[in-house]
C-alpha cells in the first residue's frame, strides 16, 4: 500500500535507520527521493539492486597476471571487464565502469605525448591551444540548436542569420545545427549547408526515456540512431558524409564508451554532450585520447572512460544566470525583461573574453526564442559582438579547424579555413520547389510529410530503413 511506498531505510555510518516521507509523497527507490504520487512509478520495487563491486585490488592477488576477479572471487580475463558486455555470474565487471574504476580507464593527461594537430590535452582543461597569449586568440562564440529545423524556426533563422551581420574577416555568421529526424524539412537543412552552416547530428528518432541513451542503447542502437541519421541528411539534404562531423546525444545522455566506439568506427570527429561543472576560467575543447579533466556532471551520467584518441569533445561550459548555473540557455531561469537578458549573455562574454578566451557557446532549442524579449536580446548580443574585431561566430567545425592550427587574430584573415566565398557547386544548390512527400509512416501509425530537393522515398524514413523503401 501507499503506506508502505512512503518509508524507506537509510545506511548511515553503519547504522540502519528509518524514514518516512512527508504526507502525500511517496519514495521513489530509483531516484531515492520523496516525491508526488504522479511522479512515483517503482511502488512495487521493494529494493534497489545494487551491482556487486569486482575486486580489482586486493592484498593477496586473488588471479593471475593478465585476469580481474568478480565480486564473487572468479577470475577473467583483464579486457573482459567495462567492455559493455556482462560476463561475471554477479554482472560486477560492468557494474563499476566509470573513469576511476575502469580497469582499461584512459590515462590523466600527459602533454608531451600530446601535440596538435591530433591531440590536445591539459590537467584541468583551462590551457589555451598554442601556447597563445589569450589576448592574441579570437574569441569564438557558437551558436548551436537542437532538433528539426522547419517552418516553426525557419523565419527565426533567416532574421538571426540573413541579415547582414559579419565576422570582421567579412565572412558571415556561421551557427552548428544538430538535426533529429522527424518533422525535418531536408530542402531547409540544404539551404543551412549552402550558406556555411555546419549540419550534425541528432540521432534519429529523439526516443525516451532519458536514461535510455546512457544505459540502454546498445552498440548497434547508437549505429542505427546516428550513422542512420548521417545516411538521412546525406540521401535527402544532399549533405556531404565526410562534412558531418559532429554529434550531440538527445538530453545530453552521454552513451559511455558504446557512443564513441560507434563515433570512432563511422568517422565523427566530435561530440558535443557533456557539460562541465561551472568553471571559472571556462574550458577549451579538449580530445579524448586521455582521461577527460572535469567531473562528468548529471544524474546517471555517463561519460566515457576509455581513450579515443583524436576524437574531439566540444564541452558544454555553463552560464552564469544570477545564482544559477545552466548549460543550455532554455534551462536557464526566466528573466523578467530583455535587459537581464542581454545582461546575462554580456556577463558570460566577458568570463570568457576577459580569461583564457576558450569558444563561447550557446545553446538553444528554438523555443527559447517564442518570447521576444529572448530573442530582441539576442539579437542586440549579435549586434554588439559585430562591433569587436576579435570576436567571431563561427560553427564547431571551425573551432576544430582553429583549434588544430592555433592562429593569432592578428593573422585571422590569411586564415583558410574561416576563408567564405566559395562557389556551393551547382549540384549541390537547394531547389526553389521542394518535394513534398506524403508518405506512410510505420513507426508513427500514420502519415508523416517529407520536404527534400531530391525524390520521395516509398515510406517515411525511419531507424533500420533510413531510405525509406517500401519493405512489404
Amino acid at each position: 500500500g501507499n503506506n508502505e511506498c512512503s518509508k524507506y531505510y537509510l545506511c548511515l555510518e553503519g547504522e540502519v535507520y528509518e524514514f518516512k516521507c512527508s504526507v502525500s509523497l511517496l519514495f521513489d527507490i530509483n531516484r531515492q527521493i520523496c516525491d508526488f504520487k504522479s511522479n512515483v512509478f517503482s511502488c512495487d520495487v521493494r529494493m534497489q539492486v545494487t551491482t556487486a563491486k569486482p575486486l580489482l585490488s586486493t592484498d593477496n592477488p586473488i588471479c593471475p597476471p593478465g585476469e580481474l576477479a568478480c565480486g564473487d572471487g572468479v577470475c577473467l580475463p583483464r579486457h573482459l571487464f567495462c567492455d559493455g558486455h556482462v560476463d561475471c555470474d554477479d554482472e560486477s565487471d560492468e557494474g563499476w565502469c566509470d573513469a576511476h574504476h575502469d580497469p582499461n580507464a584512459a590515462k590523466l593527461c600527459d602533454p608531451r605525448n600530446c601535440s596538435l594537430p591530433d591531440c590536445f590535452c591539459s590537467r584541468d582543461g583551462t590551457l589555451v591551444p598554442g601556447n597563445l597569449e589569450p589576448k592574441q586568440v579570437p574569441q569564438m562564440i557558437t551558436i548551436t540548436f537542437d532538433d528539426a529545423v522547419n517552418n516553426e524556426n525557419w523565419e527565426l533563422y533567416e532574421r538571426l542569420f540573413m541579415k547582414d551581420r559579419k565576422n570582421p574577416n567579412g565572412c558571415p555568421l556561421h551557427a552548428t545545427f544538430y538535426v533529429s529526424h522527424e518533422f525535418t524539412n531536408y530542402a531547409y537543412v540544404q539551404k543551412l549547408w549552402n550558406l556555411g552552416h555546419e549540419i550534425a547530428v541528432h540521432s534519429i528518432t529523439h526516443r525516451g526515456p532519458e536514461s535510455y541513451w546512457s544505459h540502454n542503447a546498445t552498440i548497434e542502437d547508437w549505429f542505427d540512431e546516428f550513422v542512420g541519421q548521417a545516411n538521412i541528411i546525406n540521401r535527402f539534404a544532399g549533405g556531404k558524409m565526410e562534412d558531418l562531423w559532429g554529434v550531440r546525444v538527445p538530453y545530453l545522455r552521454v552513451g559511455w564508451n558504446r557512443q564513441m566506439i560507434m563515433m570512432r568506427e563511422f568517422g565523427f570527429v566530435y561530440d558535443s554532450s557533456m557539460v562541465a561543472p561551472f568553471s571559472d576560467p571556462p574550458l577549451w575543447p579538449y580530445t579524448l585520447d586521455y582521461r577527460i579533466p572535469h567531473t562528468c556532471i548529471g544524474t546517471g551520467q555517463r561519460c566515457p572512460s576509455r581513450s579515443f584518441p583524436g576524437i574531439w569533445e566540444l564541452v558544454l561550459n555553463q552560464l552564469k544566470a544570477g545564482e544559477y548555473t545552466c548549460a543550455m540557455l532554455d534551462q536557464c531561469p526566466p528573466f523578467h525583461d530583455e535587459d537581464q537578458v542581454f545582461e546575462l549573455l554580456m556577463h558570460n562574454f566577458h568570463r570568457h573574453y576577459n580569461s583564457n578566451r576558450a569558444p563561447y557557446g550557446l545553446f538553444f532549442h528554438t523555443i527559447w526564442f517564442k518570447y521576444k524579449k529572448n530573442q530582441r536580446a539576442f539579437e542586440r548580443f549579435l549586434d554588439a559582438m559585430a562591433k569587436l574585431p576579435d570576436v567571431f561566430i563561427v560553427n564547431n567545425q571551425e573551432v576544430i579547424s582553429w583549434m588544430r592550427e592555433p592562429t593569432p587574430a592578428s593573422q585571422i584573415n590569411t586564415f583558410e579555413p574561416w576563408k567564405c566565398g566559395k562557389q556551393v557547386p551547382m549540384e549541390d544548390k537547394a531547389c526553389n520547389l521542394e518535394e513534398v512527400c506524403k508518405l506512410r509512416s510505420p513507426a508513427v501509425r500514420g502519415d508523416r510529410w517529407l520536404h527534400t530537393c531530391f525524390e520521395c522515398p516509398q515510406v517515411y524514413p525511419w531507424i533500420k530503413n533510413e531510405f525509406g523503401i517500401d519493405l512489404k
